[in-house]
């Protein structure tokens, strides 16, 4: 159990994430806090021992582990840039290695059975490849009728009227256009007819969280962009933040 008193990540809405070790956080993300993101996710999604789970997108692997070790899941975690090798590492130190199977591959070419997770979670990787008009209809297919995608990215709270904003600037990278706001992405999921849409929310204060955790990177020295931090706290939320996506497949 982490000190929270000595817990430079310690946020009282993520009583889960609070567990975990600061620094094995810091060195294993690839984006903002994964842990913070997949306990707001998981809130609105049911899961239950033993389920089935596809972590897409999977980084280093810590959402994944989060997810067996909190929830009792059995967790199949896939990623394009990190080696399953690297990651099985990872798993077998926190004790979940009968738990979390870690795959190598690409999010358009999966090797799965149709029908075979009974939930889909992707946390902060969707917008790679989520953002296609067809993806929907592929991804869908590896879930069992009534199964559950959840989904959180970071996106825009309001569109741009004039371009990108002055202050955003130097935060704004070609990766950035893949970011819509939550009507974007519920329209995209709805129109296919394929998922009822269960959440389709914006998380309050999402900018500050963002602003936290790159605070802390700035203390640790693990920022790789710090000119993020002061940017973020100029945007004070009035477009950066997270948004949440949870739909059943019909």
């Amino acid at each position: 159990m982490v000190d929270n008193e000595t817990n430079i990540l310690y946020n009282e809405n993520f009583p889960l994430s609070n567990k975990y070790d600061p620094e094995w956080i810091f060195d294993n993300s690839m984006g903002p806090n994964v842990l913070w993101l997949s306990e707001w996710l998981c809130r609105k999604v049911n899961l239950k021992t033993n389920m089935r789970v596809l972590d897409l997108g999977s980084g280093r692997a810590i959402s994944s582990i989060f997810l067996a070790k909190e929830f009792g899941v059995k967790v199949w975690s896939y990623d394009l840039w990190v080696k399953p090798t690297e990651n099985w590492k990872r798993i077998i130190e926190k004790g979940v290695g009968d738990m979390v199977f870690p795959i190598h591959g690409d999010a358009r070419n999966m090797p799965f059975a149709d029908g075979f997770f009974d939930a889909i979670i992707c946390v902060d990787s969707y917008i790679y490849f989520g953002t296609d008009d067809l993806y929907l209809n592929y991804l869908q297919k590896f879930l069992s009728p009534g199964g559950i995608i959840g989904v959180v990215i970071p996106g825009l709270m309001k569109d741009f009227e004039n371009g990108v904003p002055e202050h955003l600037k130097d935060f704004w990278g070609q990766d950035c256009w893949s970011w819509h706001t939550v009507d974007w992405w519920k329209k995209l999921w709805s129109r296919t007819g394929l998922v009822e849409i269960e959440v389709a929310d914006t998380m309050p204060d999402g900018c500050e969280v963002y602003t936290q955790w790159k605070e802390a990177q700035d203390i640790v020295g693990k920022n790789p962009w710090p000119q993020d931090t002061a940017i973020l706290k100029k945007d004070a939320g009035e477009y950066v933040g997270f948004i949440r996506l949870v739909a059943k497949k019909l």
